[in-house]
């Protein structure tokens, strides 16, 4: 640990720089409060850009009863498109009916159920149809003739969080990362918060630490009331299967879903699985967990689906909110917090459970809860309406965008320009700079990842390895071969060296 110490008192510290910490620490620099993120890693280095990137209701939630989560989720489907339009966009999945499965009047119920439970203005309704005469049906094995095509959003979710901390460090957060936290203590009305970095002074801390929510809640010597239940999710990512853009929603016999969603372009994403994880086990998607989604593929594609065809695999550990359920896939997504009894004195509050979709809604409870006891945490609500950084234009202009950014840049190849307006938006200017030439943005990596980018990832948005780049910022990691990998690795450790 460094024995700096910072005089600053903070009026709250987040931990955890996963999309709850970051929407928090957003949410409350937004409202005038002065804010410190501490993440031990990366940004989204977890969970957080480890789902299946999906800004959905859970329509499977629906069969759980849990009807107040989905209205909540379905509600911030089109909030969160209308802020972030450069890296959230809606797409209409194909769910095919599966004979011997669900009844279709059940599909259709929960579907009609799913189109009315929250607000849709914009996204397109359920639709029936006839798998041997749409576009989708093609890629599907002959037995599958029906089913439904209903809206939900995507996401590049590692960039939703990198977002939520930039715009934080906007209005005057202060980002740590790799910034560990070893010891929590109360000294009167503040929290002393010992670092990796130095120490560090807070009148609340909000413990967004996620699968780690736990430890950071023993370090400050709470005794936590609530468990959590850890849940592992896998995914593979294999060479394209069908050439259209709608995302499947197959059932297997097992009452279990999973999704194969189009993916970079090239490639189809399938997953997750829901198996329990136990602290401290290696967070990879296990040789079982493969097989499992290669051979739940192969049962609805023509084409069959083999481990070997598999080119990446990910994993993440979602911390859900033990409440005793026996399958993990049907313990709840919803979430609550803990906070600490006033006469303790400083107070925290942990967060418990959640999911991508909900954390805005989330950080702004948690900020709302807090605020009644830290004053400058207590203003308006504004973060359903303001959008994040890069993403100040229409949800109905992105092509048109990706054009004009062309127009600018005329050395830009268009894969190269859609790539940059997907991640940076408006901000993608930013990063270009008055560069005219290819050769204006220096070192090219390959791909269009060139140093110009790099140093702007560095200088802006917490980049420190190649991995941060390559998994995170981008997932350029899937396109560079190794040779160019360490071009980039050599690269960055001479930008970043102290």
């Amino acid at each position: 640990m460094s024995d700096a110490v910072d005089k600053t008192v903070f009026d709250v510290a987040v931990i955890g720089g996963g999309v709850n910490g970051t929407g928090i620490a957003r949410d409350a620099a937004g409202r005038g409060a002065k804010v410190l993120l501490l993440e031990a890693h990366d940004l989204a280095s977890g969970t957080s850009s480890n789902s299946s990137k999906l800004i959905h209701g859970g329509l499977r939630y629906l069969e759980h009863y849990e009807f107040g989560l989905v209205r909540e989720a379905l509600g911030e489907r089109e909030k969160l498109w209308a802020i972030a339009p450069h890296i959230i966009w809606p797409m209409r999945f194909v769910l095919p009916w599966v004979q011997g499965l669900r009844p279709r009047w059940l599909l259709r119920l929960g579907l009609f159920l799913y189109d009315h439970l929250g607000k849709r203005r914009l996204l397109p309704a359920t639709e029936a149809v006839r798998l041997d005469r749409h576009v989708a049906g093609a890629a599907l094995k002959p037995e599958f003739m029906y089913g439904f095509v209903y809206s939900d959003g995507w996401v590049d979710d590692a960039r939703l969080v990198v977002l939520n901390a930039r715009d934080a460090a906007d209005k005057g957060a202060e980002v740590r990362t790799r910034c560990p936290v070893e010891r929590l203590e109360r000294d009167g009305d503040h929290w002393r918060i010992e670092t990796a970095q130095g120490t560090f002074c807070a009148r609340s801390v909000i413990n967004a630490a996620g699968p780690s929510v736990l430890t950071v809640l023993g370090r400050s010597g709470e005794a936590p009331k609530q468990s959590i239940r850890l849940v592992r999710g896998s995914h593979i990512v294999v060479p394209k299967l069908f050439d259209h853009p709608h995302p499947y929603f197959f059932q297997l016999p097992d009452g279990r879903i999973f999704f194969a969603i189009p993916y970079e372009h090239d490639y189809t994403l399938i997953g997750t699985t829901d198996r329990d994880h136990v602290a401290g086990q290696p967070i990879v998607a296990s040789d079982e967990e493969v097989a499992y989604l290669c051979e739940g593929a192969s049962r609805f594609f023509s084409k069959p689906v083999m481990p070997a065809d598999v080119v990446w695999s990910y994993s993440g550990v979602r911390p859900l909110m033990d409440d005793g359920s026996g399958k993990p896939e049907a313990a709840t997504r919803g979430y609550t917090f803990e906070v600490s009894d006033p006469a303790e004195g400083a107070p925290i509050l942990s967060v418990f459970g959640g999911k991508i979709t909900t954390f805005r809604t989330l950080s702004e409870e948690a900020v709302d809860r807090m605020g009644e006891r830290i004053p400058a945490l207590s203003g308006t609500h504004w973060t359903d309406c303001n959008s994040l950084p890069g993403g100040d234009f229409g949800v109905g202009e992105v092509v048109q965008r990706i054009v004009d950014l062309q127009a600018r840049y005329p050395f830009l190849a268009p894969a190269w320009a859609e790539r940059l307006f997907r991640n940076y938006g408006t901000l993608a200017t930013t990063v270009l700079g008055d560069a005219a030439t290819l050769a204006d943005c220096g070192e090219h990596f390959g791909h269009g990842l060139t140093e110009r980018e790099v140093r702007y990832l560095v200088s802006h948005e917490w980049a420190r390895e190649a991995d941060d780049v390559l998994w995170r910022r981008t997932k350029l990691g899937l396109r560079l071969p190794e040779q160019q990998q360490e071009s980039l690795r050599r690269f960055m450790r001479e930008l970043t060296a102290p």
